[in-house]
């Protein structure tokens, strides 16, 4: 895995984070804090992920790691609107 950037997504809204990593040209790796890494461009890692993910009360912040600079200014300019 070529790991082009990184970008903390802060208070997030899943149902965008998942139409905008859809749109992605890359690859795109939710990191958790144990060390799990999840490609979001599969539909299933999405459904498997984000459901452990939800099982916690809240969601501050989580971490995505990209394969194309593109897709992290992408994601960078979500996470600030």
């Amino acid at each position: 895995m070529i790991k082009c950037g990184i970008v903390d997504i802060h208070n997030v809204d899943f149902k965008e984070l998942c139409e905008i990593v859809n749109t992605c040209k890359g690859n795109v790796y939710l990191t958790t804090e144990d060390g799990n890494i999840i490609n979001l461009k599969s539909q299933l890692c999405q459904l498997i992920g984000l459901s452990q993910i939800l099982k916690c009360a809240t969601v501050q912040e989580i971490c995505l790691v990209c394969d194309n600079q593109e897709d992290e200014s992408r994601l960078f300019k979500f996470n600030l609107y």
